[in-house]
């Protein structure tokens, strides 16, 4: 027997607000059933940003520097950054992020140089900070942010999440809506929704292999 072929399977959120319903024992009727779903799933789709980084969801962005300038206002929808270098030229050099309290306790913030630190203020409209100030305008910053996942939006709509990630979306959805409507459901589905998100937050991590080598203790 043949099969299909194709690999193109997703969900739209209609989709994903009735197979939640169903896990529930109930069936989506109306236009609030399904407003209070979408609701539901956004506000699960924040809690995904508490719960570590999402690959799919990490961009390399290029944040261009001025002379003197030491902090830059980033994109509301960067949640944190990863492996931030200062580039000049086709030269990249990686800053090693500090704290609040240690760019604070620079004596002199308006030092210029090439940039070799950075602290990031995690505001709704995150800043970072660079130190020493940038010597030129020439100089970048890369790095790569770790985003916010996309708005739910009509039912028509698909959802920001990778297809791998659909059980988990599904699953997590039945559990919140079982909060509102079964209560008597609730412990199953949570424990289906965390198992079923820890799968899925397992497999999406990075490949390469890492190697710990001992320190050697000085006599």
């Amino acid at each position: 027997m043949a099969t299909s072929g194709t690999t193109a399977f997703n969900l739209d959120v209609s989709d994903i607000c009735e197979e939640a319903y169903e896990r529930c024992g109930l069936e989506l009727r109306s236009g609030y059933d399904a407003k209070t779903a979408r609701r539901s799933m956004n506000i699960m789709l924040q809690e995904w940003g508490n719960r570590g980084i999402h690959l799919w969801k990490v961009n390399k962005t290029s944040q261009a520097l001025v002379k003197g300038t030491a902090s830059y206002t980033l994109d509301g929808k960067v949640i944190d950054l990863l492996d931030v270098n200062s580039k000049r030229s086709t030269a990249e050099l990686s800053m090693a992020r500090i704290s609040r309290a240690d760019y604070h306790a620079r004596p002199n913030k308006t030092t210029q140089a090439r940039p070799s630190q950075y602290y990031l203020e995690r505001t709704s409209t995150p800043t970072l900070y660079v130190w020493p100030a940038p010597e030129n305008a020439t100089d970048t910053i890369e790095y790569y942010a770790m985003e916010k996942i996309e708005d739910v939006g009509t039912s028509l709509k698909t959802v920001d999440v990778p297809t791998r990630f659909l059980p988990a979306l599904v699953a997590g959805l039945a559990y919140y809506i079982s909060m509102k409507k079964m209560p008597d459901r609730i412990t199953l589905l949570k424990s289906v929704y965390e198992e079923e998100l820890t799968r899925a937050l397992d497999e999406d991590r990075e490949r390469s292999s890492s190697f710990f080598v001992p320190a050697r203790r000085r006599l």
